[in-house]
């Protein structure tokens, strides 16, 4: 996603399959999220990259899988020297639907309203995960210039956030 201004502009996304089939070991999908996040930073070249804070989960064994996936593609970020900016759930919701409790429903239409014509014609989010990190996207495009006072920016004016 590119912002200039309060603007925000879709450039693409990439959904990464990696376990297709549910043959996958744990240490080949770990494998597969950080060649693909390698490969989407090397296409679209981005200036930092925003994630979702951990959160608490119910289920511990989702919570420990979700965790070394987060910490493969942040891994992957930190290696190029990316800034890495997390927001927590709730600060994400309620950027992009006004509401802190949105449902994932909710933040699907608000992100293609906000979006709205520099979405692909037609596009349909694959998963509820495209919308979720183009959430991301949006909510730190829109506290960007509150992050760049307490950390100073590589580049000003032309932000690329994936």
């Amino acid at each position: 996603m590119e912002a200039q201004g309060s603007s925000f502009a879709w450039i693409g996304h990439e959904l990464l399959k990696v376990n297709p089939k549910g043959e996958a070991s744990l240490s080949t999908r770990l494998r597969l999220i950080h060649d693909g996040l390698n490969k989407a930073l090397a296409l679209w070249k981005p200036d930092c990259i925003a994630v979702e804070e951990v959160f608490f989960a119910k289920n511990a064994k989702s919570a420990l899988m979700l965790g070394q996936a987060r910490g493969a593609s942040l891994v992957s970020a930190a290696s190029l020297g990316l800034e890495i900016f997390e927001y927590p759930p709730t600060t994400v919701k309620q950027t992009v639907t006004g509401g802190g409790h949105a449902e994932k429903s909710q933040v699907q239409r608000m992100v293609r309203a906000i979006l709205g014509r520099t979405l692909a014609a037609g596009a349909e989010f694959a998963r509820e995960d495209v919308s979720d990190a183009l959430a991301i996207a949006i909510c730190h495009l829109q506290h960007r210039h509150r992050q760049r006072v307490l950390t100073p920016a590589k580049k000003l004016g032309f932000t690329k956030t994936l």
